[in-house]
């Protein structure tokens, strides 16, 4: 295979990023305990990455004899994992000096989770998904675990990788049934023949081993039961980047998958989808309503957002690719700044992680209390934060799809989950308590938070910035 400059150039976001990961392992292994370089190394990286990624968001450019899609679409969610990267690592350094577990090994593995995410966005071969996935997922199993002399950290981390391991046995046994159907594991030529490969069994048992695969990076029904024990477990920085970066990786793989290339609109498998959103939208946001922690109703959240998200897959079509676009976006900035106040709040001996520790908190941090409402109206879907029209762009693609019962069980359980976001509103607003943080959060911390509740507003009141930008985002 021969490498040429084009290759490397549009590379380039995905190269850098490697290179700094590199870098920052080297320096870590000298650098004798001292993590503050692998912090500010690791920050560097992302942003570096994040600005070529910028330049890239052209015209999508298959790379590497067709195994790497670079630039437009790929470009886009690669903006999206870095981004979630970026305030993952910002935020965590003060979390991690809490709670004494402050390691170089932490950012390092953040680096290379987010390349192993880039890899499943640009995938043009079933071989890169797989590379991609474990590269993201082997990351993810040692941060879910980072915190290594608590209980439920180690809990969380066996648990999700003896679940992730039997969802990389789906996922490789569905990609041997579609290479012996096809003969090829580049996705290009398997979209090519897919009318003539969809009338085979195997090939669509394959499929459907894909989804299963799927559905567990992005904590579907009823491959869930993994995440509200690792995302309590998972330190609290990791959690919010677990749910975003991983979750929009999966997502991203989704859509090449299933409506780039498969083409699943009308289709049984588009039914099966339908039926796992629908599914996911109602136990999760049934179950989110009994939770006491609050890390377990936003993992119970996420579950609902899934589906959500999955309304979109299912209806196969341009409006299903375009609100997940502009979903995920939106659900980086909410979820991220949720789970960043919930590690403010948190306390070194998993204490005040309750609704009720929040009872009061505008009293003490109104400016907490004011972020923390801005992302639980978001996430509810209360107009105008962004969350509102993300939900808005992939019900309309269900109804668009023919799938208008998938809407209407969406809407439905949309407004369940007000109850449970708005009782934390609440209970910081009108309930008397103590809430408060015992150790001074960073100013330039507060200021990231504050940052990407600006973009929940931002997204909500003009869409069109990151609709007008996706539009072109559909040829490989």
């Amino acid at each position: 295979m021969n490498i040429s400059s084009t290759d490397l150039w549009q590379s380039a976001p995905l190269l850098s990023l490697t290179a700094f990961g590199l870098l920052t392992l080297l320096i870590d292994a000298a650098g004798k305990d001292k993590p503050i370089f692998s912090y500010w190394l690791s920050l560097v990286g992302v942003a570096v990455s994040f600005v070529l990624s910028l330049l890239n968001l052209g015209t999508g450019t298959p790379v590497f004899n067709n195994m790497i899609l670079q630039g437009g679409y790929a470009s886009y969610c690669n903006l999206i994992f870095l981004v979630s990267a970026f305030l993952s690592i910002f935020l965590s350094k003060s979390y991690l000096e809490r709670m004494h577990y402050h390691r170089g090994e932490y950012y390092i593995l953040i680096l290379f989770a987010t390349i192993g995410m880039m890899l499943m966005a640009g995938a043009l071969d079933l071989i890169i998904v797989f590379l991609g996935i474990e590269l993201m997922s082997i990351c993810l199993y040692v941060l879910a675990g980072f915190l290594r002399l608590k209980d439920r950290a180690n809990e969380a981390a066996i648990k999700y990788f003896l679940l992730g391991a039997f969802a990389t046995g789906f996922l490789l046994y569905g990609i041997a049934l579609i290479y012996g159907t096809s003969g090829t594991t580049n996705l290009v030529l398997i979209g090519k023949s897919y009318p003539e490969l969809v009338q085979s069994p195997l090939f669509l048992i394959g499929c459907g081993m894909l989804i299963v695969a799927f559905s567990f990076k992005i904590a579907a029904v009823p491959f869930h039961m993994w995440a509200p024990d690792v995302y309590e477990g998972a330190p609290t920085t990791i959690t919010g980047f677990m749910s975003t970066g991983a979750k929009a990786a999966a997502f991203a793989t989704f859509i090449v998958v299933f409506i780039r290339v498969f083409d699943i609109a009308g289709t049984a498998l588009s039914q099966v989808l339908a039926l796992i959103a629908a599914a996911s939208m109602i136990v999760g946001n049934v179950t989110a309503i009994a939770q006491n922690n609050v890390k377990r109703m936003l993992a119970y959240s996420s579950i609902a957002h899934a589906g959500y998200m999955l309304s979109g897959i299912a209806a196969g079509n341009r409006e299903g690719e375009i609100g997940i676009l502009f979903y995920l976006a939106a659900y980086t900035f909410m979820n991220i700044g949720a789970f960043a106040i919930v590690s403010w709040i948190e306390q070194q001996d998993d204490t005040k992680l309750t609704f009720d520790d929040y009872a009061g908190l505008s009293a003490r941090r109104p400016a907490l209390a004011a972020l923390m409402s801005i992302f639980m109206f978001s996430l509810s879907g209360i107009p105008p934060f962004a969350g509102f029209f993300g939900k808005y762009y992939v019900f309309l693609a269900a109804v668009k799809g023919g799938m208008t019962w998938l809407a209407i069980v969406g809407v439905l359980t949309s407004l369940v989950s007000v109850y449970y976001y708005l009782r934390l509103v609440v209970l910081m607003y009108f309930r008397e308590g103590e809430a408060d943080v015992d150790k001074g959060v960073p100013r330039s911390a507060v200021i990231a938070v504050g940052v990407a509740a600006f973009f929940v507003l931002l997204l909500g009141v003009y869409p069109s910035l990151i609709l007008e930008l996706t539009k072109g985002f559909f040829k490989v």
